[in-house]
């Protein structure tokens, strides 16, 4: 710390020690002026050149001290000895709770909120897995192992749509041979997926030597498998089915065709 003469302006530095020795007042060693260290106390000096350290105005209350680094440990009062009580009595042992202290309840009463709070909880998760359930049996690790589940419980899973997993092996088209003005479009198809998937609406399109679109139908699953009982199974993970569609003839303008899985 520093401090200044005010007659010669001498800078000084001290510490503690020596301001607690006059409570700040000093003497200066240059001019022998006494004065109020505390003045002009400052812990780093101003950039140079300077002159005179600037003053510590006087606070109109005193600073409060928060940052309390020691506290002594205050010694416990000895106990008073009281003539009137019997010697025999010792409420050392007693104690007190408070008026508004209540007793928590035992562990039997709360097992009901822990079971309802459970079931919420697995109901919440099958709400969320109801809700993707097309991204998880279409995952190649959660949906293997909900399977593997649903075959040893003896449920099913409902069926997933992804028509890109969906290949055209071959196709072929001509004239149908007992409806005449039809055409008789066959096709194989390949489910490439890890899953079953339900049988895909075929959007047939026929066009002429231009590229120009002459007819366009969509056959749903009930217009080209007559059986029934498949419809529910769908195309099972891997297996290849003939499909066969019944469509009219446009007439020799129809050079070509098209056939799309939706």
């Amino acid at each position: 710390m520093y401090t200044q003469c005010p007659e010669c302006l001498s800078v000084f530095s001290l510490d503690a020690h020596t301001l607690a020795q006059a409570h700040g007042y000093v003497t200066c060693g240059h001019c022998g002026a006494g004065f109020d260290s505390l003045a002009t106390l400052a812990e780093q000096l101003p950039p140079e050149p300077f002159r005179e350290l600037p003053v510590n105005e006087p606070a109109f209350e005193p600073p409060r001290l928060d940052l309390a680094v020691y506290r002594p440990r205050q010694p416990e009062p000895e106990p008073v000895a009281d003539a009137a009580a019997p010697a025999s009595e010792d409420f050392s042992q007693l104690s007190f709770a408070p008026r508004f202290a209540r007793p928590r309840p035992p562990a039997s009463r709360r097992w009901p909120w822990i079971v309802a709070c459970l079931l919420l909880a697995l109901l919440l998760a099958a709400q969320v897995g109801w809700a993707c359930r097309d991204a998880l049996v279409a995952n190649p690790v959660v949906g293997g192992w909900l399977r593997a589940t649903c075959a040893a419980l003896g449920c099913e899973l409902p069926l997933v749509r992804d028509v890109g997993r969906l290949h055209l092996l071959a196709r072929d088209v001509q004239s149908h041979p007992s409806v005449p003005g039809a055409l008789l479009i066959s096709a194989t198809v390949r489910n490439d997926a890890a899953f079953a998937q339900p049988w895909p609406v075929v959007a047939i399109t026929l066009f002429d030597v231009d590229g120009k679109r002459l007819a366009m139908r969509r056959l749903r699953p009930a217009d080209y498998l007559g059986d029934r009982a498949v419809r529910p199974r769908g195309l099972a993970a891997g297996a290849s089915a003939a499909l066969v569609f019944e469509v009219d003839d446009p007439g020799q303008r129809a050079v070509t065709f098209s056939l799309d899985f939706e």
